[in-house]
């Protein structure tokens, strides 16, 4: 039974995006804000954990995939951050393989970039679950809204916004959370943590609106919340988020959320999404592969009594 739970905590999740969206900066706000490091890495600075190499550290981009643990609300994150240069993208090919969720990264300004694009076309082909994280909210320029539109028109995807921002550019503060109905807002210090409480009124007829937007999108996918739905019963905050998991890993819904990274602002809600919203391993469908001795083709359920089988990724060679 304990097998079983700590499997059921567990999320393989990746971290992809178009180069430039802010992906390895994500990545160490989180493992700091998960007290995986003391201190938080810079891209810039050549100080990011996960960009390791010496090229990546002076270029100052991801190279090839690394990955680390850490853990979040008693569950184990295991995260791999891919490349987003196009040149480099065979290590996303690779990292999907093992990936049961996945976190995509966009800019708020640029919204969906031409690598964007293929990354996403290649969780699409391994049928991985994903949210994505509208990042920079912070810049001139940055619109949640228009990346959200863009999610859906470019990608073909249903994107449903969990969050709304409150302000934009020099002004973003926080995010009204359309589960709860509660804002939470962010400060730029590394140690002060988020503050959580009622939706400004200058937002809240907004997050309303936003709110019923969210519930009629998920009542097209999930027969359980199209009863609520028709029978205009009230939408509690735990059946919206079940509903969501349900849409989500069934990759029928992608949740959409927003922050700053580079200012500290929107990790902990992006780590309650990646728990409540991605797949456990238990969660997602079997797979297939040739026996090496006899050539037969067979499958293999995410289950402590199937045989052991295990597919190597990535193979370093440290000198």
């Amino acid at each position: 039974m304990t097998d079983q739970v700590l499997t059921e905590s567990l999320r393989n999740i990746g971290i992809i995006a178009h180069i430039d969206a802010g992906k390895t900066t994500v990545t160490e706000r989180i493992l700091f804000y998960t007290g995986r490091t003391y201190k938080i890495g810079d891209v810039d600075a050549g100080t990011a954990v996960m960009d390791w190499m010496a090229q990546e550290r002076e270029r100052g981009i991801t190279i090839t995939a690394a990955a680390t643990t850490t853990h979040w609300q008693d569950h184990v994150i295991n995260i791999v951050d891919t490349p987003g240069h196009v040149d480099f993208t065979v290590e996303v090919e690779r990292s999907l393989r093992v990936l049961d969720g996945g976190v995509v990264v966009f800019d708020a300004v640029a919204g969906v970039q031409s690598q964007s694009e293929t990354v996403w076309r290649q969780a699409d082909r391994y049928h991985i679950p994903r949210i994505c994280f509208v990042n920079k909210m912070d810049r001139v320029g940055a619109d949640f809204w228009r990346t959200v539109e863009m999610i859906k028109e470019r990608l073909s995807a249903r994107p449903v916004a969990v969050q709304t921002p409150i302000g934009v550019e020099d002004t973003f503060q926080g995010v009204a959370g359309l589960v709860e109905m509660t804002a939470t807002f962010f400060f730029e210090g590394r140690e002060e943590p988020p503050q959580t409480g009622p939706i400004p009124d200058a937002y809240r007829k907004e997050a309303e609106l936003r709110r019923e937007q969210l519930i009629e999108a998920l009542a097209e996918v999930d027969d359980q919340m199209l009863i609520s739905y028709v029978e205009h019963r009230e939408v509690s905050p735990a059946e919206l988020r079940k509903a969501l998991r349900r849409a989500t890993v069934a990759n029928l819904v992608t949740p959409v959320l927003c922050g700053a990274a580079l200012k500290n602002k929107g990790i902990q809600p992006l780590l309650d999404a990646v728990v409540d919203y991605l797949p456990s391993p238990v969660e997602v469908p079997p797979v297939t592969g040739i026996h090496p001795k006899t050539g037969e083709l067979l499958e293999r359920h995410p289950r402590d009594d199937e045989p052991f089988a295990a597919l190597a990724f990535k193979v370093v060679a440290d000198p």
